[in-house]
C-alpha cells in the first residue's frame, strides 16, 4: 500500500508515537494516508483508540518481529 507520508517512530514510547502521528496528519490533506512504524507494544491499542476518537480511519495494522505498522487515512 502506497502512503502519502511514511514515518518511523521506532524506539519511541507512548504517548510520543500518537503525538507525532497527530502532528503528521495535521500536515496532510483529507483522504491522504500516513504509514507509521512503531516498536512500543502499547501502540496497537493506542492507535485503535486514537483513530476512533479522531475519526481518522485505520486502514491497516500489522505486527511483525517486534514492529507495529499502521496505515491511517486523514478524514
Amino acid at each position: 500500500m502506497d502512503a502519502d507520508l511514511v514515518i518511523d517512530l521506532s524506539g519511541l514510547n507512548c504517548p510520543l508515537p500518537i503525538l507525532r502521528t497527530k502532528k503528521a496528519l495535521a500536515n496532510l490533506q483529507s483522504g491522504q494516508t500516513v504509514h507509521v512504524t512503531c516498536t512500543d507494544p502499547a501502540t496497537p491499542k493506542d492507535f485503535e483508540a486514537f483513530c476512533k476518537q479522531t475519526g481518522n480511519p485505520l486502514l491497516d495494522s500489522a505486527a511483525t518481529e517486534g514492529k507495529f505498522v499502521f496505515v491511517i487515512q486523514k478524514r
